[in-house]
């Protein structure tokens, strides 16, 4: 961890975010590149003992600070513009989409003419898979307030949770680490000796960590190609949605006519003679079977040309 990312009781506000920003007569690329420049390192280190990857932590803080470079009169009046940056970098760095691809990225291996990293000690190893094993939660409390000496308060701000629900956190964690690794001899300290114990460890595990920074010039400049790629699909996207619904007003009628009704035919068609003729239904059905026999023979009759016979001559 940093000296610059602990946020000292005695310093105020205002005080902080000046510093962070490089001076309060410095140009907004000016106070970024301060910024950029004193914390990126320090905020990879973070996210590496967070997550265990150095490229998801690189790149977590590089999204972070282009987010930063994005929204930048937001970020320089914050009280604490180190501690905004932080908490985008994080909350990335743990985004619950990322777990699950983390395995199946290749391992990152150093360019031409960049050395190898150390190999970490036996210690450091061993602290780093303990703090992975941790659940998120408690991970993030552990290091704001052990590994970066914010108080509890601070810490609950920043994790988004009440204090007493911060300070569970860290208690559980603290409980975790000292049954996963005896050797540290937290059961036997009071809850401030395990502070200063963890703080110390963590401290000198995250600068341990080897980390590769990115020009800052190179973060803005990426952060401002991807506001103008951002504009221009959203103005791409109501021009096509502006020519498309201008292209149905040239295509439809110019008058609404509402569709005739179509009736279905419920039976075969009577000529009007033939209804007229005959008596209604429900004459008919209060009469015999004799009656309507006779009633459909005189129809037929009647319907029947002059010399026509209804069966044919029996010889």
């Amino acid at each position: 961890m940093s000296e610059h990312d602990r946020r000292h009781p005695d310093q105020t506000p205002d005080a902080t975010s000046e510093t962070a920003g490089g001076g309060p007569h410095g140009g907004p690329s000016a106070r970024f590149d301060a910024l950029y420049g004193a914390h990126a390192g320090p905020l990879i280190q973070q996210a590496l003992v967070l997550t265990g990857r150095a490229r998801l932590a690189r790149r977590a803080v590089e999204r972070a600070f282009r987010t930063a470079w994005q929204r930048w009169p937001e970020v320089a009046a914050a009280p604490d513009p180190v501690g905004w940056v932080r908490a985008v970098a994080h909350d990335d760095a743990l985004a619950p989409w990322r777990r699950p691809f983390l395995g199946l990225r290749p391992a990152e291996r150093p360019g031409p003419g960049t050395p190898a990293p150390p190999p970490a000690a036996p210690q450091d190893h061993a602290l780093l898979v303990a703090v992975r094993a941790l659940p998120v939660p408690y991970r993030r409390a552990l290091l704001l307030h052990d590994g970066l000496g914010l108080g509890l308060h601070e810490t609950a701000l920043e994790v988004q949770a009440s204090t007493p629900a911060a300070t569970g956190r860290l208690t559980h964690a603290r409980e975790c680490l000292a049954e996963r690794l005896p050797e540290l001899g937290l059961r036997e300290l009071s809850p401030d000796a395990q502070g200063a114990v963890l703080r110390s460890r963590l401290t000198a595990l995250a600068a341990s960590c080897p980390v590769v920074v990115v020009p800052a010039p190179a973060v803005r400049a990426d952060a401002e190609r991807r506001t103008r790629l951002t504009t221009r699909t959203g103005f791409g996207a109501a021009g096509l949605l502006a020519v498309t619904a201008l292209a149905v007003s040239f295509a439809a009628p110019d008058g609404y006519r509402p569709p005739r009704p179509v009736v279905a035919a419920s039976g075969p068609v009577v000529p009007p003679s033939a209804r007229a003729a005959s008596p209604p239904a429900a004459q008919q059905a209060h009469r015999g079977p004799h009656h309507r026999a006779a009633h459909h023979r005189a129809a037929a009759r009647r319907a029947l040309p002059p010399g026509a016979r209804l069966s044919p001559d029996v010889r």
